[in-house]
């Protein structure tokens, strides 16, 4: 297809975009239905997340500011793709829409119809659309944000001089606000008072509730997403979650969207900042030092373990460490890939760790992702009691080696040694016995149990997605339950044995290069699991495209890569160019069939297309 009006940039690669397909319809559009002739003369973007998905929440954080600025030009469209079998139900789309602040329409495909259409393989995963309905750019992963701001602008210059541009009003129609006393809770504490401490993550604050759970006794920050210092009524926070108490009484908050520690004086309700900078932790940065000069990445959990505050560092997979005795941070475990390995702590793999809970010996931790309980020992050994992978869950009990949990995000260490799990996904309260190595369920009907504090005989369970604190009498019996086991629904890529190209795309935005004042400034590690599956092409480099051979043994598995290319402004005048880091994990379900394709194609930022012309 050939334009009539010459472009005032270079031609680019373009393909029609495909109709956006949804089974559980449209959100935050006052009860539309929209098609993408709806749309045509605005430029979208399609947000391809899901909201289990640590990296997604980090995408939609960098696309406010983008979208707040061309919010007359620009219509940003969630297209909400399922992981897990919990993430397909309609209301919890809705509640997670409400829960993070999605400020823009979302499209609910649960059976993952647009996701086919658009051949995408990892969330987060944005693809740009021109205002006559073609893509032009793709981009997985973090980091993008500058970049397609970029090509916005380009595109609004583009399509006005060719007058196919519309402005106006976007379809954002807002939900209306509902009065429950928390809002989307995270996780609790239990004061010495006997009062509850309550992390309000929707409404950016912290909660004091008496003894009863229910009536509220003050609430601390303003409400507003920010971050500032202050008293009960000046600080700010964004989306807080974990919080821990201090020898000294204090209470250490994980200021979640800030990538940061907060310290609540409980006595004054004054907050200050122990840690982090504001900004989120990128690849290639320090991952230890004084504690404000070190970034961190989405902080979900807390807990005080062998004289420091451990952190459930979620947004690299790993755990960090806090010492109030000299006001550092540093890296205690994992390697920030995303996965389920044992072993010693710097070469453990987690997988969104979001939930601890410590005992004199261990230190438990659920690590979501992997839906899975595991746990480190004094001299730092990680070890996992429950689950298996990336990739396998349900809700199943009795031997811990075949037991099954959906997305835990909560841990609480019980009176007798054993655990109880916020098993989230699953809406409901297990327990895990080390001395006998078995899974039961304490609890069912629990609408995403996030967190869990003892309190006397009871336990008393945070409710997310009901807005409440649930209390419970610890059971003698465990709940019977019917048990179902899951895989993750994406199909699997059909490749050849043997050799198997594997291609990253990466093309610089507009008016950048990559970054190679330094060495190079690409990374690429692949992995596979099982490890079999790979007789050659595993482990680090720093070319994006290598030669894979696949074990023509092993006829499924799931091949892990992960990419990172850092680009700069190409203008040479410029002594201090602005630079950014663009990153994405893919664990690629794949399945050897002689028919299988011999080229694996991952697009990073920019367009895998045929090198014939397009027309």
């Amino acid at each position: 297809m050939s334009d009539s009006s010459p472009a005032p940039t270079p031609r680019r690669a373009r393909v029609r975009a495909p109709e956006l397909i949804g089974k559980g319809g449209w959100l935050n559009t006052g009860g539309r239905q929209y098609t993408l002739a709806d749309l045509r003369g605005r430029i979208v973007v399609l947000d391809f997340w899901t909201f289990c998905c640590i990296n997604c929440l980090h995408v939609l954080d960098e696309l406010r500011e983008l979208e707040a600025k061309h919010r007359d030009t620009l219509v940003i469209i969630g297209v909400h793709s399922p992981k897990f079998v919990h993430e397909a139900e309609h209301q919890a789309v809705v509640d997670a829409v409400e829960r993070y602040g999605v400020e823009h329409p979302v499209l609910d495909d649960p059976e993952l119809a647009t996701w086919k259409q658009y051949a995408v393989r990892a969330w987060p995963t944005l693809v740009v659309i021109d205002p006559e309905g073609y893509v032009v750019a793709q981009h997985a992963g973090e980091g993008h944000a500058h970049a397609i701001e970029k090509l916005v602008e380009e595109l609004e210059a583009e399509h006005a001089a060719k007058g196919t541009l519309r402005r106006g009003d976007g379809p954002y129609v807002p939900p209306e606000p509902e009065p429950t006393t928390l809002r989307f809770p995270g996780k609790a504490l239990r004061l010495p008072s006997g009062t509850f401490l309550v992390s309000d993550t929707t409404r950016h604050q912290l909660v004091e509730l008496a003894e009863d759970g229910e009536s509220v006794v003050r609430r601390i920050g303003s409400g507003e997403r920010g971050f500032t210092d202050g008293g009960p009524e000046a600080a700010t926070f964004n989306e807080p979650q974990g919080l821990a108490l201090l020898d000294d009484g204090a209470v250490v908050v994980a200021d979640t969207v800030n990538h940061a520690l907060r310290r609540l004086d409980p006595a004054t309700g004054e907050v200050t900042t122990l840690a982090g900078t504001g900004r989120q932790w990128m690849q290639g940065e320090a991952a230890s030092g004084p504690a404000r000069e070190v970034s961190l990445s989405s902080p979900w959990d807390v807990a005080w373990w062998q004289g420091r505050v451990w952190i459930a560092m979620a947004g690299v997979h790993q755990l960090w460490t806090y010492d109030p005795a000299d006001g550092r941070v540093s890296v205690a475990a994992g390697t920030t890939n995303e996965g389920l390995v044992d072993g010693p702590g710097e070469q453990a793999w987690f997988a969104q760790p979001s939930g601890l809970a410590a005992t004199e010996d261990r230190l438990w931790l659920a690590d979501s992702e992997t839906s899975a309980l595991r746990w480190v020992d004094p001299d730092g050994q990680v070890h996992t009691a429950v689950g298996t992978g990336l990739f396998d869950f349900g809700h199943r009990d009795g031997a811990a080696e075949q037991a099954l949990f959906q997305h835990p995000l909560g841990v609480t260490a019980l009176p007798d040694g054993s655990v109880a799990i916020a098993d989230t996904y699953n809406h409901a309260l297990r327990r895990y016995d080390p001395a006998t190595d078995e899974v039961t369920t304490l609890a069912t009907d629990l609408r995403e149990p996030s967190d869990a504090v003892l309190a006397g005989e009871d336990i008393v369970v945070v409710e997310s997605a009901r807005h409440r604190l649930t209390r419970l009498r610890l059971p003698e019996e465990a709940v019977r339950v019917e048990a179902v086991a899951h895989r993750t629904q994406r199909a699997a890529t059909e490749v050849a044995p043997g050799r198997l190209h594997l291609d990253v795309i990466f093309q610089a935005p507009a008016g950048q290069k990559l970054d190679t004042r330094y060495g190079p400034s690409t990374r690429l590690l692949v992995s596979a699991t099982p490890p079999e599956l790979l007789l050659k092409g595993d482990g680090a480099g720093t070319d994006l495209a290598r030669d894979l051979e696949l074990n023509p043994a092993v006829t499924e598995g799931v091949l892990h890569v992960s990419a990172m290319a850092a680009s700069c402004d190409d203008d040479p005048a410029n002594e201090y160019p602005a630079c950014h880091v663009h990153q994405q994990d893919w664990g690629v379900p794949l399945r050897l069939t002689e028919r299988g394709t011999d080229r694996l194609a991952l697009v990073l930022a920019g367009m895998d297309v045929p090198p014939a012309p397009l027309g």
